[in-house]
């Protein structure tokens, strides 16, 4: 299943963040995910949660209507966000772990401990058309009950790694970067497709971008973030260069 090609997801959940913050419609997460992808972003991912403190309903209606790249529809494993994907059928849904008092989405989701709800929550989803991800720390347990209950797709988070690396504990790094490369490898011989992503940045994607199982790495904050000083598309055309040159799309 490995990949010559190494997509790039950019989440825009942190546009609406900013709208959020001050009401209105303004900056709009529909532009931001139309410039994203004319800047080379090959999906989109939007992470609808609960208590809506960035993404709303409506800008999962509009992001379908107004997007031409596939929209990894990021959720909680709920009864109201199951309805939502249901009806708006996107090609993506990713499963997440949420707990309200969060700033962000802390660690992977706990498929083991829940598999017998999961494979019939999941189900659905899958008839509707829906690629079905699980976003999981690099655990070869997670990753096997991801595999039996019918997921297609991975997510292994890789967030303790770019937490160390920012900390300069390049030991830790390593040591989860090498969890992370382990991971990806069962994954991938268990034929769930692999993606990566949680506090990436210029430094820490190659890093991901290097291991040869991984086929997409999602980013939001962090190339949210450079835009307010170099713009969105610099950003993106930035990321998307040391992806390359990690791995070359013309192979691995």
């Amino acid at each position: 299943m490995t990949s010559r090609f190494l997509r790039l997801g950019v989440n825009i959940d942190h546009v609406a963040t900013i709208r959020n913050a001050r009401g209105g419609d303004a900056p709009s997460p529909v532009r931001a995910a139309q410039i994203a992808q004319e800047a080379g972003a090959d999906g989109i991912t939007a992470h609808l949660r609960e208590d809506r403190r960035h993404i709303r309903d409506e800008d999962i209606a509009a992001l379908l209507e107004n997007i031409a790249v596939p929209l990894n529809f990021e959720m909680a494993a709920t009864d109201e966000m199951h309805a939502i994907a249901l009806r708006h059928k996107p090609h993506a849904v990713c499963l997440v772990p949420e707990r309200r008092e969060e700033r962000t989405t802390e660690g992977g989701l706990g498929v083991v401990q829940d598999q017998n709800r999961l494979a019939a929550f999941i189900a659905p989803l899958k008839e509707t058309g829906s690629r079905v991800s699980m976003f999981i720390e690099a655990d070869p347990k997670q990753i096997e009950a991801s595999a039996k209950i019918g997921a297609a797709v991975v997510e292994l988070h890789t967030g303790a790694m770019c937490e160390a690396h920012l900390q300069g504990d390049f030991a830790a790094r390593d040591q989860h970067l090498a969890r992370i490369t382990e991971g990806a490898r069962i994954a991938d011989g268990l034929g769930l497709e692999v993606h990566a992503g949680h506090g990436l940045d210029f430094e820490t994607a190659p890093m991901a971008a290097a291991i040869p199982e991984v086929v997409e790495l999602n980013i939001g904050h962090f190339l949210i973030g450079e835009a307010i000083f170099s713009g969105l598309p610099e950003a993106i055309a930035r990321m998307r260069a040391v992806m390359n040159t990690a791995r070359p799309a013309a192979g691995v």
